[in-house]
């Protein structure tokens, strides 16, 4: 099984574009293809922030749902988006006023269409995907070692959000604990959610959100071959997004 592990997308369809043709992908229509049968994975978070939202989930319905071709999980901004478009209350905060601005100037039929299309993709979608013929777990936040095989609520924050501590940075972002110092699993667990500067291997764990919507590059994740390969974002470049590791 040969796959790539596409980092957090936020909406940077031009910039998903040009990454899937770098890979060696063919786009036909709504749809990216590679020649040698590979399959994308998106690891969350594919709307918010970004300018294409809705082209995005668009593009990322007819990979998934509709040509099953791609694989998806959903990040935290997709569980807020979802929970938006099932008419719940939520903030529209962090990223999903862009989201909505834009559903905003659909027309009614196309709001139905987009509203429908995220929800099922959302609700096809694991927790958590393990592919064990490719040696991988993906997890938009990652995941604990002890968590791997469960799907009860601790767990799903802990997929969705990190590892939280209650804290908070100044700028109102979570403190989270560096889980993957933890982990010791002969799996690769490949994960976003964090923006940083340059994939970061610790273990076999291997973050690739690489902040494309922060003006940075977006990343992919290649195995067997655990390649990495990314492109440039053109969004503007904004450094106090990214965490520094010490």
């Amino acid at each position: 099984m040969k796959i790539d592990v596409i980092g957090d997308v936020h909406g940077c369809l031009e910039e998903l574009e040009r990454l899937f043709q770098k890979l060696g992908y063919t786009k036909v229509h709504s749809n990216f293809t590679h020649p040698d049968g590979r399959i994308p994975v998106f690891v969350g978070d594919i709307t918010d922030r970004g300018p294409h939202s809705i082209d995005v989930i668009n593009l990322v319905y007819q990979m998934v749902i509709a040509n099953q071709n791609a694989l998806y999980v959903p990040g935290n901004h997709c569980n807020k988006l979802y929970r938006y478009f099932s008419g719940n209350p939520v903030q529209q905060r962090h990223g999903l006023e862009t989201t909505v601005a834009e559903y905003e100037k659909l027309t009614s039929y196309q709001q139905d269409t987009v509203r429908s299309q995220f929800m099922h993709l959302y609700e096809q979608a694991p927790l958590y995907l393990q592919l064990p013929q490719a040696n991988a777990i993906i997890a938009h936040a990652g995941i604990k070692q002890a968590y791997i095989g469960r799907t009860d609520k601790q767990v799903k924050s802990f997929v969705l959000y990190g590892d939280t501590t209650g804290e908070i940075h100044p700028d109102g972002r979570p403190i989270r604990r560096d889980w993957a110092q933890e982990y010791y699993g002969g799996t690769w667990i490949i994960y976003g959610h964090t923006p940083v500067l340059q994939p970061r291997i610790v273990h076999q764990t291997i973050n690739i959100d690489t902040g494309c919507v922060f003006g940075n590059k977006l990343t992919a994740f290649r195995l067997p071959e655990e390649k990495i390969t990314s492109v440039p974002s053109k969004q503007p470049f904004i450094e106090e997004k990214f965490t520094y590791f010490a």
